[in-house]
């Protein structure tokens, strides 16, 4: 009886290594290599073999990066964190695409079965002004931090932390705050806009504070704040094409932009 559990665990062995042989695929990356921020940078085209559809995009690139330190070259540098599609770092244009074909998700949530055998896949950093490459397909996104640091916050005393319930907020606008909430702050918005315009992220967090009686009492200096700030780290102005939108990994409503807007004329004219 051992010797016949023996044989079925390498009969299952063999089939698992058969399919993986079958499933892998063969792929040609094209990927933006930059040394650094003033350096000039260029496309080189790279070969992996024996990828799994089961990989995510993240996983195809460290293979990638192994083979490349194996063989004495610099792996190609590239942001990424929790590979949970909660932290937004993983950000790179992917042909043609922020976040590569999927909607609604992150690169790092990608996985390979998106791509077919032989297929040629471009990989680029975000292009916009305001996001300098540091190297390769990492790019500098302070700015966004210096926006949340322009008003993005709640700095009145309100003492200690108040019982959930004790605050009555309508479902819809709990609802409307939540989803705003939702955004990561990875700069896809940025990236797909032709005017390299941050409306959406700023709008994603104006509205969470806007909606909530916890943000009321700073709402006016922090929306003007907030878009002073986004004016100085030369990102432009919404293009009206809802392209940010479209290509946002948490699903933003453009809704923010419009109701940003409200907020900045109320508090512009009072």
């Amino acid at each position: 009886m051992l010797s016949g559990a023996i044989s079925n665990r390498l009969g299952v062995l063999v089939l698992l290594i058969i399919s993986y042989i079958l499933n892998s695929m063969n792929l040609t990356l094209k990927i933006w290599r930059q040394q650094n921020r003033t350096a000039k940078g260029g496309f080189k085209t790279y070969k992996v073999s024996d990828v799994s559809p089961d990989m995510s995009f993240l996983e195809m690139i460290d293979v990638l990066n192994d083979k490349l330190i194996r063989e004495g070259e610099d792996p190609v540098a590239f942001d990424h964190d929790c590979r949970e599609g909660i932290c937004g770092m993983c950000s790179m244009y992917i042909n043609g695409r922020p976040h590569g074909p999927g909607k609604g998700i992150t690169t790092c949530q990608l996985h390979m079965r998106s791509f077919q055998d032989g297929d040629h896949i471009t990989i680029e950093p975000w292009r916009a002004a305001p996001f300098p490459v540091i190297k390769d397909l990492a790019v500098d996104r302070s700015a966004f931090d210096r926006i949340m640091q322009a008003g993005g916050f709640i700095s009145v005393n309100t003492g200690n932390a108040q019982e959930a319930n004790n605050i009555l907020i309508p479902k819809e606008e709990a609802d409307h705050a939540f989803s705003a909430a939702a955004c990561i702050g990875c700069g896809a918005c940025v990236a797909v806009c032709k005017n390299a315009s941050a409306m959406l992220f700023v709008s994603a967090k104006v509205s969470q504070l806007a909606q909530l009686p916890q943000g009321q009492v700073e709402a006016k200096e922090r929306v003007l704040q907030m878009v002073a700030q986004m004016d100085a780290e030369g990102f432009g102005s919404c293009s009206n094409t809802y392209a940010c939108e479209a290509e946002c990994p948490k699903l933003i409503s453009c809704d923010n932009i419009a109701r940003m807007n409200r907020e900045y004329l109320k508090s512009s004219l009072t």
